[in-house]
């Protein structure tokens, strides 16, 4: 979340949602909602009907809607950006390939201990550019009374309101909850659009779009391999939110009460949970990107 790192400034809310096992979670969710009256409203969606668990990788149905990225062997995850003009109805307002060893001025790393999330640590030392690649470090940091430290930034100086998002990925390993999102530009919880949540997993993640100060939730979940590069998306317009994996449309959401419509930017994340140890690791572990790229909108009918 953009300033979810830094204490006096971070929402009550941030990664309170991030808190339990997100199975679990819908089950709470679900029986709350009976008992209470529902101040939070949960919907699961996917594009294939899949009633055993949710869908897979392999099982989303049709050709890519979308860019993947452009084929280059020189990159890391064999992948580069995205074209500049190969979204329809959007036009490219950033890209970083995170060459060198620094972050591009646009991002910001977060320090401090994340909001919702009193056990976590966040430390710009464990936001490093290097390799073609940026990477988010979890390590017991002996700064740090040799806690789990995590990594997390924000693309603060890029904020749109609609657009399309891009960021190739992949997880070393298991243990922090890894997320990439978008938090509003003003720092004032809701929205939230989670478009990748691992929730300390490496073969799940979940799309999730919180709405309303009572955090009524339209959420998915997809099965899928979480240490292999893939391009993860999500398309923002007044009309719908869609969720895309290697280009193909995974879930989408068009309540139209849900649909934000104000700035917001690109987060990228690692949180830990380590007491209760429902999202802590047990090695070091890192989130690479290989590239992140956004798009505005060229119309305003989504």
């Amino acid at each position: 979340m953009s300033n979810a790192g830094e204490p006096s400034q971070s929402s009550p809310q941030a990664g309170d949602h991030r808190l339990f096992n997100r199975r679990l979670k819908v089950i709470v969710t679900v029986v709350v909602a009976t008992m209470v009256g529902a101040s939070v409203w949960v919907v699961l969606t996917s594009p294939s009907s899949n009633e055993s668990g949710p869908p897979t990788s392999s099982t989303i149905a049709g050709r890519p809607q979308y860019s993947a990225g452009v084929v280059n062997p020189l990159e890391p995850s064999g992948l580069g950006p995205i074209s500049a003009n190969a979204i329809p109805g959007f036009v490219e307002s950033y890209v970083s390939d995170f060459t060198g060893n620094s972050l591009p001025s646009v991002w910001r790393s977060f320090s401090g201990i994340p909001g919702g999330d009193p056990t976590g640590q966040f430390s710009p030392a464990h936001v490093v550019v290097s390799g073609g690649l940026l990477r988010l470090n979890t390590w017991k940091d002996p700064n740090y009374h040799n806690q789990w430290v995590t990594g997390g930034l924000c693309l603060c100086g890029e904020p749109l309101t609609y657009g399309a998002f891009f960021v190739r990925s992949r997880q070393t390993g298991s243990g922090p909850n890894e997320v990439e999102l978008l938090w509003p530009k003003s720092n004032s919880w809701p929205p939230e659009i989670d478009f990748n949540e691992s929730g300390g997993a490496t073969d799940e993640t979940s799309a999730t779009d919180h709405w309303t100060i009572a955090n009524h939730q339209t959420q998915s979940f997809l099965s899928v391999n979480l240490t292999q590069w893939h391009t993860w998306g999500v398309i923002w317009t007044p009309r719908f939110i869609k969720y895309t994996l290697d280009g193909r449309v995974w879930a989408t959401d068009s309540v139209a009460a849900s649909i934000p419509n104000l700035p917001m930017t690109v987060d990228l994340e690692q949180r830990t949970i380590c007491d209760p140890r429902s999202q802590c690791p047990t090695r070091p572990t890192s989130l690479l990107v290989n590239w992140v790229s956004t798009f505005s909108s060229s119309t305003s009918t989504g």
